[in-house]
């Protein structure tokens, strides 16, 4: 069976993406399709001249019938269309792979706060927690994830973001959060790709 292979930054995130993707790739149908255990490289070294070909050659010699990659990185204070057009063409310098590259805008967090009603009731989020006006403009989505918990507890990343991944409402959050939008038409590529060799 073929496998996607998503290349992230944080620990997290070797947990949560799959689990996005295994969503997207059900409900396309693409059931033959595999998602290959993350490979992890930290955002500050990732965007380093030839730390992205490394990390590319090196997942794609690791994990077993990579048929497709996707990165999915943070934006932080950079650009998202700017980071992604140089990651996606650093990156295809060095694969023939249908590649993919996903910036979410500001912090991956900002796409639980544009989805929040469908995570009310799950790892300590409030029932009467709501989205604020602009998701993905928000520096510190981490902070605002722990305020819109029960008093005591707080947002960890490790434990809270493969709950929140599965359970996010993706209709709901790609109208609130462009860059999610964008994952999820990428993911749905990768998938047609695959499905179609």
């Amino acid at each position: 069976m073929v496998s996607i292979l998503p290349i992230v930054e944080g620990q997290s995130e070797v947990s949560s993406v799959p689990i996005f993707l295994r969503r997207i790739g059900d409900a396309m149908g693409a059931f033959q399709t595999q998602i290959a255990r993350p490979f992890r490289v930290k955002r500050d070294k990732i965007v380093k001249e030839g730390e992205l070909e490394k990390a590319i050659n090196y997942g794609v010699r690791n994990r077993e019938n990579i048929g497709a990659i996707l990165i999915l990185l943070d934006a932080d204070d950079d650009c998202p269309a700017l980071l992604g057009a140089k990651l996606k063409n650093r990156g295809e310098q060095v694969t023939d792979l249908p590649l993919a590259v996903v910036i979410a805008n500001k912090e991956l967090e900002g796409w639980f706060l544009g989805g929040k009603e469908s995570l009310r009731g799950i790892r300590s989020i409030r029932q009467d927690a709501s989205p604020p006006p602009d998701p993905e403009g928000i520096r510190g989505a981490k902070e605002r994830l722990t305020k819109n918990m029960h008093p005591g507890a707080r947002y960890i990343e490790v434990d809270d973001q493969p709950a929140f991944a599965a359970n996010l409402d993706f209709d709901l959050t790609k109208t609130r959060c462009p860059s999610f939008d964008k994952f999820l038409r990428e993911a749905e590529t990768l998938f047609s790709c695959l499905r179609c060799h």
